[in-house]
């Protein structure tokens, strides 16, 4: 997994004017937690920042002040929710060897049975724990064949080395839907009433 260096600022100024004056200079305010020490309130970089949170649990290394290194990875993000631009982020602090639970997107890929089946995903990420400097960045499941009342669950995902599941071993990730009937007729036949009524 990618290691992304960032250079943070440590910040004592909060609220929401703060936080505005922050996004101003293309800056995003940050919370650095874990390991149980005091919450360490950060600004980073937007673009890097933005650029960084393009891979799922990627693996932020912080230099905080020029003073400190720190690992992290990213636990909350807030986003603006018309805009999108990034307005809040909550890191977690890990350590090289440390195990963490995160949630890793889950890809499906090959075709399905001959039919219009529908693919469902059940849930579009897993939970798994491993070890925080070693998070795949995805985990594609195989789909090719499956027709309409097949399901893939979490045992049946394959998972890198060091990589445990952190749900259920029959919860259900992935199943295949039935292609729906068209409804088109029943609703042509009740215009055809209707205007036979008027």
């Amino acid at each position: 997994m990618s290691e992304v260096k960032i250079a943070a600022e440590s910040r004592t100024e909060f609220g929401k004017g703060a936080a505005r004056r922050i996004r101003r200079e293309n800056k995003v305010p940050g919370v650095l937690y874990g390991h149980g020490s005091d919450p360490l309130h950060l600004t980073l970089p937007g673009h890097e920042l933005l650029l960084a949170l393009r891979t799922p649990n990627v693996l932020i290394s912080l230099d905080i002040d020029g003073k400190s290194q720190e690992l992290a990875i990213p636990k909350a993000v807030q986003r603006d929710p018309l805009k999108g631009y990034l307005e809040h982020v909550d890191l977690q602090l890990v350590q090289r060897g440390e195990t963490v639970t995160v949630e890793i997107p889950v890809v499906a890929e090959g075709e399905l049975a001959a039919g219009g089946n529908l693919l469902e995903h059940v849930l579009n990420a897993l939970p798994v724990e491993a070890e925080a400097t070693h998070i795949p960045e995805q985990l594609t499941v195989s789909v090719e064949g499956l027709a309409a009342g097949a399901s893939i669950q979490a045992k049946d995902i394959a998972l890198p080395n060091g990589v445990k599941l952190a749900v259920e071993d029959d919860t259900v990730v992935l199943q295949i839907l039935a292609a729906q009937a068209e409804e088109a007729p029943a609703g042509e036949a009740a215009e055809g009433e209707e205007a036979a009524e008027a």
